[in-house]
């Protein structure tokens, strides 16, 4: 449904994208994951040709976006992360007036604002003027709004920022049904819990670059580690002489231990640590995860750049 290929963009000496290649199928949800400024929304807005590439090029069903971008309009829908509803408007003359800008007829914008009710839980709120919903209503609409013209294509940028977790749950059912109905969505994000949630593929951004692509698993299994993290009462010991041959890393009186294999990391160090055992005051083993990927993933790339300027 969309292939991204060679994407690049700067905003004079600053790099947003850097030789981006994504592909996203039919009924998959992809989470980009990203810091501020990594380059996401950079990514979407081009896509959806609200801004231009330096070069590469976007293709949507077969057709290329940058160079036909009308050809394309009807079959993406995109929420930015900031919302954009006409305020004095209720949410049915809301949805309906994007309804129409999106060439339903009035019997078919009509089955499709009940339908869009339904789903987000507008419903009661359909004749309540938009500026006085709270933000999570408010959030609702707006991802409903970008969804009128029954999008193949969906662009969603922090559709959770804000809102309650009411609203989160009901907005990821929501993305969830969409890719079950055959929706390719592209699905920017800050949180992990979410994605996991949504059984998204996940593609990293740092810098404009893209670090990594694949399955929750794949990343996790090919990037992270775990932790066994220590403290004690005072200034922590050398354990790094107990675990030499794994990353160790002590600030004061913790000491982190990177590691797949905690239990048999656990069982090395208490058992090398003797009396000064009695000093330790807490242990965290935590498995490894999506966040710890995005971490080591994002810390290191980092480190290079800051190489890179230097040199």
């Amino acid at each position: 449904m969309l292939e991204v290929h060679g994407l690049s963009k700067a905003y004079g000496p600053r790099r947003a994208l850097a030789d981006v290649d994504l592909a996203v199928a039919a009924g998959e949800v992809a989470a980009l994951l990203g810091r501020n400024g990594a380059g996401k929304t950079t990514l979407v807005s081009i896509v959806a040709g609200l801004r231009r590439p330096d070069s590469g090029r976007v293709v949507i069903a077969g057709v290329d976006a940058v160079s036909r971008p009308r050809q394309v309009r009807a079959t993406l829908g995109i929420a930015p992360q900031e919302t954009g509803v006409y305020p004095t408007l209720s949410c049915r003359e809301n949805l309906r007036l994007f309804a129409g800008l999106a060439g339903l007829g009035r019997q078919a914008a009509r089955a499709t604002v009940d339908e869009l009710a339904e789903s987000l839980a507008l419903g009661a709120l359909l004749d309540r003027p938009a500026n006085e919903l709270s933000g999570g209503e408010r959030r609702r609409l707006h991802t409903a709004i970008a969804l009128v013209g029954r999008p193949t294509l969906v662009l969603l940028d922090e559709p959770t920022v804000g809102a309650d977790v009411e609203t989160r749950s009901q907005l990821l059912r929501f993305v969830r049904g969409l890719a079950e109905e055959g929706a390719a969505v592209v699905y920017s994000t800050h949180y992990f819990p979410e994605v996991e949630e949504l059984g998204a593929t996940v593609a990293i951004l740092d810098h404009g670059h893209l670090l990594a692509r694949g399955q929750i698993a794949e990343v996790i299994s090919e990037h992270a580690a775990g932790s066994v993290e220590l403290a004690f009462a005072g200034p922590a010991p050398e354990v790094a002489r107990l675990v030499p041959d794994l990353r160790t890393t002590t600030r004061g009186s913790r000491v982190q231990i990177e590691t797949n294999d905690p239990a048999s990391v656990t069982v090395a160090v208490l058992g090398g640590l003797d009396t000064r055992a009695a000093g330790l005051r807490a242990m965290t083993v935590s498995p490894p995860s999506l966040e710890a990927a995005f971490l080591r993933l994002t810390h290191d790339h980092t480190e290079i750049e800051d190489t890179a300027h230097v040199a």
